[in-house]
């Protein structure tokens, strides 16, 4: 490359487009001030570097209300949603919003939030975390004492954080010297990397690391054994060298042995390994200094992965090459390719993602995902294990309930999309176009493509892949949420004016709906003011609830509601016990005290539980039947923690008694049991959580009025309790005191298709 003038590098400086590790590029970006901690604002749209990241097998992205959705791998809690099961399907990490920027390393995960700090999660056995631990975390935690930071790379096992001050700090696995600190000791907490000042973008390899400096050089530092330190030998270094060759450097990217540099005049650099061609110089030959890539030019933005690489064009067209074992390429075939190919039927990409794995990702303009390669684990997102040689598109964000229990009546999805119901049906509530109870699993009428299901007293939801919803059952209170002819829909219909929900939640007479924008909207029977409008009138169609956004869940117990903000904070009202200190509701929305750092909800008839991200329960309400769980029968007006109960992952309640998921797979139950409906073998009623005995695996759990369902992760069904109506779907009215399977169900977990196998 040609130097050109110091005035056109310093032009760099103020509108760089840059790209690191597993980030994508942008237009005429700006370094950012002090005063804008982590945010990187292009002068035409808002950069979207860094808002997908991709790990060996799992998959990050940073949705527009700043949460962080995950999905694949979790082996070592890497998706951050409180358990270590594979998810195929986009699930919302805890804890973290107001997320800028992610990253993902081998097997953790990184976020940079608005105010600077930076929050990990994932394996930590040596330190990559850099909470001064090396224990693994399923639950995001914040690393302590990291302020000020505007950018963030993930390697295999070590991380890097840009302060705004311009120097580099590291932490993690120092073999090779990859923090470059002059040692090669590991590193639990940050320490800052020697020499370095000016520096506007970070990027890392497996073990590895590059830095771009305001003067548009690049430096590296770490393993040398593929020459991916650019600087014509093969030692290592455990301090910052200069990358000879390269000026006017707007970008960086380091792959696991490999290195890639965007150029001012939009031509890609590569150097290291280049046994599958990823170098992309039409050879398989390995460099140890930067070489041009053939055929690219107006690229904004590079990727290094494993064993290829990516380019993301100023057109919105993706170009990849390199090792395609997995369809990794994207081009429709697993044929390696030493120079650039484009990515099949892709176009208005803004932003690539690669990791230390075989598959990649990209994001459209319009929000949508794309995924294609390796998908062992669920990594591409569309609810499958199959490996794909052509983009497929990744699933939506849905609170996928794939089980829901009534008051006597059950519903569950099967793999094909389709819903299945059983017990009463007095009021249609099975949605089969008849009166008719039903002791064994029926297909409801007309429904397909559905993601999410819930199911009230007498009525049923379904949400659909498309974000509509749809309802059967008893449409006294308008709970349906349209006015019908008989107040008993037979079948499903669909919920008029909703669109793009990803959550549902059912009362006796009143319904919720949470859309992807984060607001809630009610309808049905107001007259304890559970819509959380101050009229007691019925609502429909669907409203939206005042003073309500930024929501990430809710629940509704049988006339009141709750809501999940992404801040951790829980908003209630309603009649009854709000968790306010009182026992007289609200006629508007009002945030329950003291509640932080609050993931999950449930509600009952007349109590409430939330799961905390330390896996805690706490509860408060009436207490007649012990709902509290701490060993009182004494009633809550405030939250209550719910003795010897930890380590959970989900809740449900309903009637009085309640349900929890551990993530041992596990289930605990407490509260009335006359019916059996803890699955314990006995119907005493427990005070605190009690264990459900030879249940193992469990997936989902649902609480009916007086039963119980779970799904274990091979998607098989469970249930017990009463069974007067047919609720357990066995075939027979027998009350069950401990857990039987309902024939005929495997249907669909949260993992995926079940029916698929794992191939590599």
């Amino acid at each position: 490359m040609n130097l050109k003038s110091s005035a056109k590098i310093a032009e760099i400086v103020v509108t760089i487009a840059c790209v690191v590790l597993l980030g994508a590029g942008c237009r005429e970006e700006r370094t950012p001030s002090s005063g804008e901690l982590g945010t990187n604002e292009s002068f035409e749209t808002a950069s979207l570097r860094g808002r997908v990241a991709a790990g060996r097998r799992h998959t990050l992205f940073v949705r527009p209300d700043g949460t962080v959705s995950a999905w694949g791998d979790n082996t070592h809690g890497q998706l951050g949603n409180g358990t270590q099961q594979a998810q195929r399907f986009p699930v919302r990490a805890w804890v973290v919003n107001r997320i800028n920027t992610v990253s993902a390393g081998d097997l953790h995960s990184l976020a940079l939030k608005a105010d600077g700090t930076v929050w990990a999660w994932g394996r930590n056995e040596l330190g990559q975390l850099g909470d001064g631990t090396t224990t693994t975390r399923i639950v995001p935690i914040q690393v302590p004492e990291l302020t000020e930071v505007v950018r963030l790379a993930a390697g295999f096992s070590h991380s890097l954080a840009l302060k705004s001050d311009g120097t580099v700090w590291a932490w993690g696995s120092n073999g090779a010297g990859r923090l470059g600190d002059g040692t090669t000791i590991t590193r639990l907490s940050p320490v800052q990397v020697a020499g370095l000042s000016g520096v506007v973008a970070v990027a890392a390899g497996n073990a590895h690391s590059l830095a771009l400096k305001s003067d548009g050089t690049v430096w590296a530092w770490g393993s040398n054994t593929s020459g991916q330190l650019g600087n014509g030998t093969a030692e290592s270094s455990a301090l910052p060298l200069p990358v000879p060759m390269l000026r006017e450097v707007t970008g960086v990217s380091g792959g696991s042995n490999h290195s890639l540099a965007r150029s001012s005049d939009g031509s890609v650099w590569a150097w290291g390994n280049n046994s599958s061609g990823q170098l992309g110089n039409g050879t398989t030959t390995s460099r140890t200094t930067p070489e041009k890539v053939v055929g690219l030019m107006e690229v904004d933005g590079v990727v290094g992965a494993e064993m290829h690489s990516m380019a993301l064009k100023a057109d919105g067209s993706v170009w990849t090459w390199g090792s395609n074992l997995r369809g990794q390429l994207g081009d429709g075939t697993t044929t390696q390719r030493s120079v650039p190919v484009p990515v099949a039927s892709l176009v208005g990409v803004q932003a690539i993602a690669a990791g230390s794995g075989l598959h990649s990702v990209a994001m459209k303009a319009n929000g949508e995902i794309w995924a294609w390669g390796q998908n062992v684990e669920g990594q591409l997102g569309d609810g499958t294990v199959t490996p794909r040689s052509l983009p497929t598109k990744t699933k939506e964000l849905v609170e996928r309930r794939m089980i829901a229990a009534g008051g006597s009546h059950s519903l569950a999805l099967d793999v094909d999309g389709t819903v299945w119901a059983w017990g009463s049906n007095s009021f249609g509530q099975l949605g089969n176009g008849t009166r008719i109870r039903s002791l064994i699993p029926i297909p409801v009428a007309g429904l397909d493509d559905v993601v999410a299901l819930a199911a009230g007293s007498y009525h049923s939801l379904a949400v659909k892949e498309d974000g509509t919803v749809w309802a059967w059952g008893d449409n006294a209170g308008a709970q349906l949420g349209v006015e019908t002819v008989d107040i008993q829909q037979l079948t499903p219909i669909q919920v008029p004016g909703l669109e793009s929900v990803r959550a549902v939640a059912v009362g006796v007479v009143h319904s919720l709906a949470l859309r992807s924008d984060g607001t809630v909207w009610a309808w049905g029977y107001n007259a304890s003011l559970q819509l959380g409008f101050e009229t007691a009138n019925r609502e429909v169609p669907p409203t939206q609830v005042p003073g309500l956004t930024g929501i990430q869940t809710l629940a509704a117990g049988y006339y009141f509601s709750l809501a999940l903000k992404e801040d951790g904070t829980v908003w209630t009202w309603g009649e009854g016990y709000l968790g306010d200190g009182t026992s007289i509701g609200s006629r508007t929305v009002t945030q329950a005290p003291d509640l932080t750092d609050v993931v999950g909800l449930a509600a009952g008839s007349s109590h409430s539980m939330v799961l905390k991200s330390d896996g805690t329960v706490w509860s408060w309400g009436g207490n007649t039947f012990g709902q509290m769980g701490d060993g009182t029968l004494t009633e809550r007006l405030t939250p209550t923690r719910v003795l010897d109960l930890t380590d959970v992952t989900s809740l449900s309640a309903h009637g009085s008694h309640c349900l929890a998921l551990r993530v041992d797979g596990t289930v605990w139950a407490w509260g009335p049991n006359v019916n059996g409906q803890l699955g314990d073998g006995t119907t005493i009623a427990r005070l605190v959580p009690t264990l459900v005995p030879d249940f193992i695996n469990g997936w989902a759990l649902e609480a009916g009025s007086n039963y119980s369902l779970a799904q274990k992760e091979d998607g098989t069904l469970w249930a017990w309790g009463y069974n007067g109506s047919g609720s357990l779907g066995d075939g027979t009215r027998s009350t069950r005191l401990s857990p039987i399977n309902v024939p005929g169900i495997v249907g669909r977990s949260a993992q995926g298709v079940n029916s698929e196998s794992h191939s590599q």
